[in-house]
C-alpha cells in the first residue's frame, strides 16, 4: 500500500496544474482551431470552409505588411535592447557603479508600469502640440520632433518598449551573472586578466544561455506587439490604422468588424510564424555552440 500511495502522489500533485493547462490553455487553443475552419455567410450563416480562411489570409496584404512591419521592429529595437540590458548587468556585477541597489531598482522600475501606462506617459512626450518636447522647440525656436509621424512612429514605440523592458532583461542577466563561480575571476586575476579580459572571456560566455532566454522572449514579445500601437492609434489615426500589427489587426476582426473566424485564422498563423522564428533562433544559436 505504500508504494502504490507513493506511485499515485506524483499524478496527484500535477492534476491541478493539468487541469488548469487543459480549460484555460488548450481548451480555448482547441476552440480557436474550430472557429478558424468556419465562416460566417450572410447567406447561409456559418458554414464549414476548411482552410480556405488560412489561404485567404496568406495572401492577405494587411496582414502580411502587419508582419513585415513586426520583424522590422524585431530587428530594430531587440539588439538596442538587450545590448543595454548587457552593460547595465555588466556594470552592476562589476561594482562600478555606486549605489548598485539603488540603480538596479531604477532601471527595473520602468518594467514595473503597466504598458498602458508607459504608453500614455509617452504618448504625451510625444505631443507634437502640448509636449515638453515640443513645447521647448518653440521656446528655442527649433524645429519641433515628428515623433508622432509616419516616418518616426516605428522608432518612437521602439523607444517605448525598449524602456519598458530594458530592467526586466537587465534582471535575468544580472541574475546570471552573479552564479558565475567566483574561481573563475580569481583564476582569470592570476593570469593576469584585467576588468575587460574578464567582462569578454569569463562573463559573457557564461551569459549565452541567458541571452538565448531573453532573445526568446524578446521574440514573442515583438510579434505579440500590441498595446503601444493601440493606445497610439487613438492619437495618430493617420499614422497608425487599425492592421499596423498582426495583433492589433486580429483584434480589429474580431470586435470590429466582427469577424471572429477569420481573427481566428489570423491569430493561428502569427502564433505558427512566433513559432517558426523561435525555432530557427534556437537553431541558430545551438548550431553556433557546437561549432
Amino acid at each position: 500500500m505504500t508504494n502504490r500511495r507513493r506511485g499515485a502522489a506524483g499524478p496527484l500533485f500535477v492534476a491541478p496544474f493539468l487541469v488548469l493547462f487543459g480549460l484555460l490553455f488548450l481548451a480555448p487553443l482547441g476552440y480557436a482551431a474550430y472557429l478558424s475552419l468556419f465562416q460566417h455567410k450572410l447567406i447561409g450563416g456559418t458554414v464549414f470552409v476548411g482552410l480556405d480562411n488560412y489561404v485567404k489570409a496568406v495572401a492577405d496584404p494587411l496582414f502580411l505588411h502587419g508582419v513585415l512591419r513586426v520583424a522590422t521592429f524585431f530587428v530594430i529595437q531587440v539588439p538596442v535592447m538587450l545590448l543595454l540590458a548587457l552593460l547595465f548587468a555588466l556594470a552592476l556585477d562589476s561594482g562600478l557603479t555606486r549605489l548598485a541597489r539603488v540603480v538596479r531598482l531604477g532601471i527595473f522600475v520602468p518594467y514595473a508600469v503597466p504598458s498602458v501606462v508607459a504608453t500614455l506617459m509617452w504618448g504625451f512626450l510625444y505631443g507634437p502640440d502640448y509636449g515638453p518636447f515640443a513645447q521647448l522647440g518653440r521656446i528655442f525656436d527649433l524645429p519641433v520632433p515628428r515623433f508622432l509621424s509616419d516616418s518616426w512612429m516605428l522608432g518612437s514605440i521602439a523607444n517605448i518598449v525598449t524602456w519598458e523592458f530594458v530592467g526586466y532583461n537587465m534582471i535575468i542577466l544580472y541574475a546570471a551573472l552573479r552564479t558565475i563561480p567566483r574561481e573563475l575571476y580569481e583564476a582569470a586575476a592570476v593570469d593576469g586578466a584585467g576588468a575587460w579580459r574578464i567582462a569578454w572571456s569569463v562573463k559573457l560566455p557564461a551569459l549565452k544561455p541567458a541571452l538565448l532566454l531573453t532573445l526568446l522572449f524578446s521574440v514573442i514579445g515583438s510579434f505579440q506587439l500590441f498595446n503601444e500601437p493601440k493606445l497610439l492609434h487613438d492619437l495618430v489615426p493617420t499614422v497608425i490604422d487599425t492592421a499596423y500589427t498582426a495583433n492589433f489587426y486580429a483584434y480589429t476582426l474580431a470586435f470590429t468588424g466582427q469577424q471572429v473566424n477569420y481573427a481566428a485564422t489570423v491569430s493561428f498563423l502569427l502564433g505558427l510564424v512566433i513559432v517558426i522564428v523561435s525555432y530557427a533562433v534556437m537553431l541558430t544559436a545551438n548550431r553556433r555552440r557546437e561549432s
